[in-house]
């Protein structure tokens, strides 16, 4: 019986057999696409949009990228009240500036701009007030023709919520001369309570919310050699306080 004589193998056959790892190098650097693409932030149309396209590039079915949405990473408790706090010293201190625009409009429609001056410190909105407006020298009374200044100061120190407010009186080093103050200490004290009475005649202000305290000559802000450092020395001072300090916590 004859031998069957054996097929031989077609010499033009193209062997495929590089095609399965180069599908699996493909669907690897898709995977690593997949991965890089999820840890980042996208919009959550685009990300539907994406896992449609490479779901039909897989033949249909569950899309590779369903449920794949990127997990919100908590921000630790510490960092989100350090934020809120931030926030909130910052929007008092908007409020502070809002309030020393309202006076510094009443200044300038006044025309008192040698007379008043105001700035924002760590510790407040400070208004200082020129003793020569308000007293005569070595006196504590209010002068009758700028009581009106008082009572508007008044009308601009009503706020909601309300703030603590300190009136404080100085003086310059030149030794008091009369028999009704023994001190600078003692005028510079009057001064301020009598200027704060001034204020508070306003039937919207909560007098607790108000104190009245004297330096004397003993915080100068200008040299007492000169006559005009004697004259800046020579001041009332309206001390605005914040409601919210710095770290957050709120101001007692």
């Amino acid at each position: 019986m004859p031998k069957r004589r054996k097929r031989k193998k077609d010499e033009n056959h193209i062997d495929e057999s590089w095609l399965l790892p180069y599908s699996d190098l493909m669907t690897l650097l898709l995977a690593l696409f997949i991965v890089l693409f999820a840890s980042s932030t996208v919009d959550e149309v685009k990300f539907n949009k994406m896992s449609a396209v490479f779901s039909e590039v897989f033949d249909g079915g569950q899309g590779v990228m369903d449920n794949a949405a990127p997990t919100p990473v908590p921000m630790p408790k510490d960092s989100v009240g350090t934020s809120e706090e931030n926030s909130s010293y910052i929007e008092d201190q908007k409020s502070l500036g809002e309030i020393q625009d309202r006076v510094d409009d009443y200044i300038a429609v006044n025309e008192l701009e040698n007379q008043f001056e105001t700035k924002l410190t760590d510790e407040g909105l400070l208004v200082t007030i020129r003793d020569s407006i308000l007293f005569s020298p070595g006196n504590a009374t209010i002068k009758p023709e700028y009581m009106g200044i008082a009572n508007d100061i008044g009308e601009l120190l009503v706020f909601d919520p309300p703030r603590q407010i300190i009136v404080t009186g100085h003086t310059d080093n030149i030794p008091i001369q009369n028999a009704q103050y023994e001190s600078n200490w003692e005028l510079s004290v009057m001064r301020a309570v009598n200027f704060l009475k001034s204020i508070v005649k306003n039937g919207e202000i909560n007098p607790l919310l108000f104190s009245a305290k004297g330096y004397g000559e003993f915080q100068p802000i200008e040299s007492n050699e000169t006559a005009y450092g004697r004259s800046k020395n020579r001041r009332v001072e309206v001390l605005i306080q914040p409601l919210v300090l710095k770290d957050g916590t709120a101001f007692e």
